[in-house]
């Protein structure tokens, strides 16, 4: 890191000198030419920038003197006789600092060398020669490398081997005569203390011999300690790893020696197994040590796919290229596995989230529709470009070649499918179908990452993986929906979700709705609604529909548009139907006339559209439903809208007055005259007198009975439509009787409440409701039935009548129903301003 912040003050301090430059030379160099006033705003920055790094570096080395004086091999000499001689110390002056002490430790220090040397020449040969099996503690004298199980002492740390120790040689001009990075030259001075555990004060190319005597201490202690701690800054085990990969591929040691130093590279490589650099130097040594050891490896090798696997980086691992290019040399096929290595390798790979979350279903899915569309394996055609690995060092000290070999260990020129574009799009293809398949699965599992397993996520999965991945309770499932289907199809919407999910929800949201659906399809059921194309869905009181689909469905959101038009025409004419509270034969079977009747329509639509017309004829639909949905609809297709609700009205043959003013409400939404209500229904065709319902049979003559006569059709009854109105307005002001008799004395304190004139058109219960209802963002379905009920009122009917009086007053539904009921922000806020007026 210190490497980097160099170079960042570096370039600060040439970017803020070169500023101040040009200033200088605009004001007081202003009488030279330009082209001399540009070199010294250009070579003056250079030249400062120069002098101070010297300056500070000169600081630095001043700063860290007291350290480099002390010798490390004879550290522990000096402090004793430091300790022993306190009152030397206390002699000199306390001003001078270190200076004094380092003064008081040079004599003692210069002793002991001068009789440490007189004793090892009296030594004979045989004397200074080191017994054969010990460990190599003399520091100076060692030099080279030291093997596994050989210690070495250096600076008072005993290390385990595994390191090269003694001067270190020169690698060349081409690096600038540098030192070896890797070699420990125990003349260095090292700290008493190892702090540098962050590599603050390492460089991006860390060498012993060019680090602060600081981080030497660090790094013995590392070695000292046995290599185990993955914590330390990386710069420390790269330290280490030059020279592993120095021995391994410079030196050959032997094939015992090699895989001792294999085995510690892969151990380093799970200890610093956070650190991305570290993971591709070392993986890249590995692939080299591997293929250089093996030779001509076997592709059948089990633990080979697993290595390259764990070896990706930015480009093809070589094992990969080694072996893929081997395979195509030969002739053969590649078969699903190595395909899909080779695309999981590959850099421009395109994987979604499905591939990461559902692994091995994954892989699995793959591997049967490659199967299906290579049964034989893909052939590759072997490219012209042939492969030439070079290994770069990660001390940057060397580089080597990689001997290639062909299957079977004979030498051969192996092609490089690095460049081979057109296996990794048809592998691409693959997978990105097996990702939209189990697409639909990763998302239930990313909402339940224990669901694997569960019911649901087994039907979600896609059908050709059952047989990989059997469960039983999939096939009890199937068991129970046809004993749904069985006993009418209707089945409360709880139990549905309870027995997919393997517990009871708290609340139906959309998401378990549209999973459930999802997972009933796979296995060859619907469920009715789907909340994708419902006007809303089921609360968690309420049924849903069961039905047969008759195979199995992937993909339920794939509907046609004619589809979606005939649902929403289904829920008018059921609303319409549903206005005299009660359904008739006729109206059933007018509606389900109509369904058959669309053009446009699959078979498998026309069971769904049969299965949503059995709910809606159970769960009524009601206006707050509808009018946001009529709101968007065109004038193209009000003249259909229009003949729907007319046919069902005239499905039995009689006309109710709360048929009238539902047909009402429906134009009235649709932004249509209400007037054309009547002419509509006049327009219909059913005549207002006697209608047959049995054939004549012939009896004993007598007086004929003349025929029915027929309607006219687009003549208007006015007396007709006098009726209906006369009709209509009867019920209202009857119901309107029955509610006022149900007012209390509360209530009539409530009217002379004053209300604000945006609440206009409001009585007063209702406008207290409305008050409390803008108050909040979103209420629960238990929260709005209990204010409802403390204004007397029934919770559906007051959500109509203040959606209805919200659009009247401001285009749009004041409360959305979904998982409880939203409030709409714009109406809330602007009637909470016109009461803060009031008040």
């Amino acid at each position: 890191m210190s490497i980097v912040w160099k170079i960042i003050r570096i370039i600060g301090l040439y970017v803020a000198s070169f500023f101040v430059c040009v200033i200088i030379a605009a004001i007081a160099l202003d009488s030279l030419p330009d082209a001399l006033e540009a070199l010294f705003a250009l070579l003056a920055p250079i030249a400062f920038v120069w002098w101070y790094e010297k300056r500070r570096s000169a600081r630095v080395a001043e700063t860290t003197a007291p350290e480099k004086l002390q010798s490390p091999p004879f550290s522990r000499e000096v402090r004793a006789s430091t300790n022993s001689r306190p009152d030397q110390l206390a002699q000199f002056d306390p001003h001078l600092g270190n200076v004094a002490q380092i003064a008081a430790e040079a004599v003692p220090r210069s002793a002991e060398l001068q009789r440490r040397s007189d004793q090892e020449e009296k030594l004979s040969p045989e004397a200074k020669r080191p017994k054969q099996g010990s460990s190599e503690r003399s520091q100076g004298h060692h030099q080279g490398w030291v093997r596994k199980g050989q210690s070495v002492t250096i600076a008072g740390r005993t290390i385990d081997g595994m390191v090269y120790v003694g001067k270190p040689p020169r690698i060349g001009s081409t690096h600038y005569g540098e030192s070896c990075r890797a070699y420990i030259d125990p003349s260095l001075s090292v700290a008493q203390v190892g702090s540098d555990r962050n590599g603050v004060n390492m460089s991006y190319w860390p060498g012993y011999s060019n680090i602060p005597a600081v981080c030497r201490a660090t790094y013995l202690n590392w070695l000292a300690d046995g290599r185990q701690d993955g914590t330390i800054d990386p710069g420390y085990m790269f330290l280490f790893f030059y020279g592993l990969e120095r021995r391994y591929l410079v030196e050959q040691p032997s094939e015992d020696e090699k895989q001792e130093i294999v085995a510690e590279v892969e151990r380093l490589k799970i200890l610093f197994s956070h650190n991305h650099s570290a993971q591709r130097y070392l993986g890249e040594f590995l692939n080299i040590a591997r293929a250089a050891a093996l030779g001509g490896f076997s592709t059948d090798d089990p633990t080979l796919k697993q290595a390259i696997l764990e070896n990706r980086s930015w480009d093809l691992p070589l094992l990969l290229k080694l072996a893929l290019g081997g395979m195509i040399s030969e002739g053969e096929a590649l078969d699903s596995d190595w395909v899909l290595l080779w695309l999981l390798c590959y850099p421009e790979r395109r994987l979604r989230t499905p591939a990461e979350r559902c692994d091995e279903e994954f892989r699995a899915l793959f591997k049967l529709k490659f199967g299906a569309l290579h049964p034989d394996g893909l052939k590759v055609r072997a490219p012209r470009k042939m492969l030439a690995m070079m290994y770069r060092a990660a001390s940057s000290e060397f580089n080597c070649s990689v001997n290639l070999s062909a299957k079977g260990g004979r030498e051969a020129q192996i092609p490089n499918v690095s460049d081979l574009r057109s296996p990794m799009q048809k592998a691409q293809k693959i997978a990105d179908e097996a990702m939209d398949e189990l697409d639909k699965f990763s998302r239930y599992l990313g909402r339940n990452p224990d669901g694997r397993g569960t019911i649901e996520a087994q039907a979600l999965l896609p059908a050709e993986l059952w047989s990989l991945f059997p469960s039983d309770e999939l096939e009890k499932l199937k068991d129970w929906a046809r004993e749904q289907v069985a006993a009418g199809g209707l089945v409360p919407a709880l139990d549905v979700i309870s027995r997919l999910e393997g517990e009871t929800p708290e609340k139906l949201g959309k998401r378990n709705l549209t999973g459930a659906a999802d997972a009933l399809a796979r296995i060859g059921f619907g469920m009715a609604p789907d909340p994708r194309f419902s006007l809303r869905g089921p609360k968690i009181d309420e049924p849903v529909v069961i039905f047969e689909l008759g195979e199995p469905v992937e993909q339920l959101e794939d509907v046609s548009p004619a589809y979606r038009t005939e649902l929403f025409e289904l829920a008018l004419a059921t609303f319409v139907a549903h206005a005299d509270s009660k359904i008739v034969e006729a109206e059933r079977r007018a509606l389900r006339e109509k369904i058959d009747a669309v053009s446009g329509l699959t078979e498998l639509e026309r069971k769904r559209l049969h299965a949503n017309l059995e709910w809606y004829l159970d769960v009524p639909p009601d206006m707050s439903w509808l009018r946001s949905k009529l709101k968007d609809a065109d004038a193209e297709h009000h003249l259909a809208l229009r003949a729907a609700v007319v046919a069902i009205a005239h499905a039995d043959s009689v006309i109710q007055s709360e048929e009238v003013a539902c047909i009402e409400k429906i134009y009235k939404a649709l932004g249509i005259d209400a007037g054309l209500v009547y002419a509509d229904l006049h327009a219909g065709d059913v005549p207002d007198g006697p209608v047959r319902v049995k054939a004549a049979e012939a009896e004993a003559p007598g007086e004929q009975i003349p025929d029915e006569p027929k309607a006219k059709a687009g003549s208007l009854d006015a007396a007709r439509i006098a009726a209906i109105r006369n009709d209509t307005e009867r019920v209202s002001s009857v119901l309107g009787e029955i509610f006022s008799a149900d007012e209390d004395v509360s209530d009539e304190a409530a009217a002379t409440h004053a209300l604000p004139s945006l609440m206009a058109g409001l009585d007063p219960k209702h406008a207290m409701l409305v008050e409390q209802i803008i108050q909040r963002d979103h209420w629960t379905d238990e929260e709005f039935d209990e204010i409802a009920s403390k204004q007397g009122l029934m919770p559906s009917g007051a959500l109509e009548v203040v959606n209805e009086w919200a659009f009247e007053k401001f285009d749009e539904a004041l409360l959305d129903e979904y998982d409880g009921y939203d409030v709409s922000p714009d109406i809330a806020d602007t009637l909470r301003a016109e009461m803060a007026k009031g008040d």
